[in-house]
C-alpha cells in the first residue's frame, strides 16, 4: 500500500516535470526547432487541427524550418497560422514550400523569455510540493485510521521527501538549461 502511494506520487511529480520541458519547447529561442510549431492549429476544411497532421516539418538549417504541405491548398491556411500565431515569425512561401526564417533575439526579448522560463519553473515546483502535500494528507490519515504506525509514516514521509527534493532539482535543472540556451548569441 505504501509502495503504490511513493509509487503514485513519483508519477505524478515526473509528470510535472515532463509538463514543464514540453511547455518551455514551445518558447523561441534564437535556434529552429521542429517542435516550435507543432502547438500551432491549422484551419482543415472546417475544423483546427495540428500542424503536424497537414504537413511535415523540418530543419533546413540552424536558423530556418521548413514546411511542406501535404496538399497544395493548405500553404495559405498553413501561412496565416504561422502569421497569426504568438511566435511572431513570417513565413516565406516558395511554391508547396513554406519557409520559416528565424530571426534573432533582442537582449530585451532574451530577458523576457528568462522572466517566462523562471515562472514555468516555480509552476512546476508548485506542482511538485502539491503533489507531497497531497501524498502527506493521505499519509497522516492513514495514520489516524490506524492503518500506519507512526514510524511507518514517518519514514514514508522521508521517502516522499526525498522524492521532491529529487523532482525540484530536475527542475532547476532544465530551467538552468533553458536559460543558458536563451542568452546564447
Amino acid at each position: 500500500m505504501l509502495d503504490d502511494i511513493k509509487k503514485d506520487a513519483a508519477e505524478r511529480m515526473q509528470k510535472c516535470v515532463t509538463s514543464l520541458r514540453n511547455e518551455l519547447k514551445r518558447l523561441r529561442t534564437g535556434r529552429a526547432h521542429t517542435s516550435l510549431l507543432e502547438h500551432i492549429r491549422v484551419d482543415y476544411y472546417g475544423s483546427d487541427v495540428p500542424l503536424t497532421q497537414v504537413a511535415n516539418i523540418a530543419l533546413e538549417d540552424a536558423r530556418t524550418l521548413t514546411v511542406t504541405p501535404w496538399e497544395k491548398t493548405m500553404v495559405q491556411a498553413i501561412e496565416k497560422a504561422i502569421m497569426k500565431s504568438d511566435l511572431g515569425l513570417m513565413p516565406a512561401t516558395a511554391g508547396t514550400v513554406i519557409r520559416v526564417p528565424m530571426p534573432p533575439l533582442t537582449e530585451e526579448r532574451r530577458r523576457d523569455l528568462a522572466k517566462v522560463v523562471r515562472h514555468e519553473a516555480e509552476n512546476a515546483r508548485v506542482a511538485v510540493r502539491n503533489v507531497r502535500r497531497d501524498v502527506m494528507s493521505d499519509l497522516k490519515e492513514m495514520e489516524k485510521e490506524k492503518l500506519l504506525s507512526q514510524d511507518d509514516e514517518r519514514r514514508a514521509q522521508e521517502d516522499v521527501q526525498k522524492l521532491t527534493d529529487k523532482h525540484i532539482a530536475e527542475i532547476e535543472q532544465v530551467l538552468e538549461e533553458k536559460e543558458k540556451e536563451l542568452m546564447q548569441v
